[in-house]
């Protein structure tokens, strides 16, 4: 099940059979408008037959919650048996989860936290010295809201060197991080944030310039 994302370039517009008004509460036996038995994935590609995605399920659901806490290299290990791309002196806390590692990749010395969603159902590219703080979900799928199906939508996520993700944020599909950017915490983003500024809010939009103290 994909966590929706909403879509703020265009709005549906509502029948008032639909809505009823701010002082009376909402319709709640309307008939739905989407057939969950029409729902259908088949088209979609894992980018591993089956039992390979569970082999990676249950080594990830043993192994990392074992491993000790600062014990970095075996996860960055594992990882990378499973086909993930990870740099050099990455930080992995043994609570983080990867829906599918060989669509990851981690630049080197990159950090991330604890109980953080790597939710891989298309590609995910973290640059280096980047941290991406405890709880935040890295979601790279949605719905069609206006397909009576329901159809999976995915789009990759991209974020850049030093960037500052801060703790449990919600990142979007598509959505690119610019280059020593920062996300403050609980933040939700939906939308390309620019490099190299502080951003916050949700939806998440820059608020103003990174100023760094004896950038070399």
């Amino acid at each position: 099940m994909t966590p929706a994302t909403p879509d703020f370039s265009s709005d549906r517009a509502t029948s008032a059979s639909d809505v009823n008004s701010e002082t009376e509460l909402p319709l709640l036996d309307g008939q739905p408008w989407i057939d969950l038995r029409k729902y259908n994935q088949s088209g979609f590609d894992r980018g591993r037959p089956g039992w390979y995605v569970l082999l990676w399920w249950l080594v990830q659901a043993i192994a990392f919650p074992l491993t000790p806490h600062n014990l970095h290299v075996p996860r960055a290990a594992l990882l990378r048996v499973f086909g993930a791309k990870i740099g050099k002196g990455v930080v992995i806390r043994p609570t983080a989860r990867f829906t599918y590692p060989w669509k990851v990749e981690i630049g080197d010395y990159s950090w991330i936290g604890d109980d953080v969603v790597f939710y891989s159902l298309d590609r995910i590219s973290i640059g280096r010295h980047s941290i991406i703080s405890q709880k935040t979900y890295l979601c790279t799928g949605n719905h069609d809201i206006q397909d009576p199906a329901f159809a999976l939508i995915t789009k990759s996520i991209e974020i850049g060197n030093g960037v500052w993700v801060a703790t449990d944020c919600f990142i979007g599909p598509g959505v690119k991080i610019g280059a020593n950017a920062v996300v403050g915490a609980r933040s939700s983003v939906f939308r390309n944030l620019p490099a190299g500024q502080v951003c916050w809010g949700s939806p998440c939009h820059p608020h103003h310039p990174r100023e760094m103290k004896n950038r070399g």
